[in-house]
């Protein structure tokens, strides 16, 4: 009998992890490749969140990109007027502070959201284009 309640409890533990896909590593947040961010980037509606420092942005960033600083004081500020129900394809220099700001963002109620591994640094390497500050 108690073999057999523990085995009805493993069992409901293991459909409570699949359903909030723990078990799955869902979520509101794709970790992605250069390439998988860039085909990310080039479709409708994406918003394209670039998470450094202004200086950093200035010395090039992905075209289209707005800049939050995700290390101010402001960042949950700011984020928080954004529209929730849009996808953001967040990236910084190696991924650390995207990832931070990610986070965030899901904690915020954004469902919808692409981080970029490695950040621009493996996104120049790769061949991608960046643009300056205008």
């Amino acid at each position: 009998m108690k073999n057999r309640v523990l085995a009805a409890l493993a069992a409901i533990a293991a459909g409570v992890l699949v359903l909030s896909g723990c078990s799955s590593g869902g979520g509101a947040i794709a970790d992605m490749n250069a390439q998988e961010f860039s085909s990310k980037t080039q479709e409708a509606g994406v918003v394209i969140l670039d998470v450094r420092t202004r200086g950093e942005f200035n010395q090039g960033h992905i075209a289209g990109a707005i800049n939050i600083d995700v290390e101010t004081d402001t960042f949950e500020n700011e984020v928080s007027k954004l529209d929730k129900s849009k996808t953001y394809a967040v990236y910084c220099q190696s991924g650390r502070r995207s990832g931070i700001a990610t986070g965030q963002m899901e904690k915020l109620g954004f469902a919808h959201l692409s981080n970029l591994q490695n950040g621009i640094s493996d996104w120049i390497a790769q061949g991608m284009p960046v643009v300056l500050a205008e």
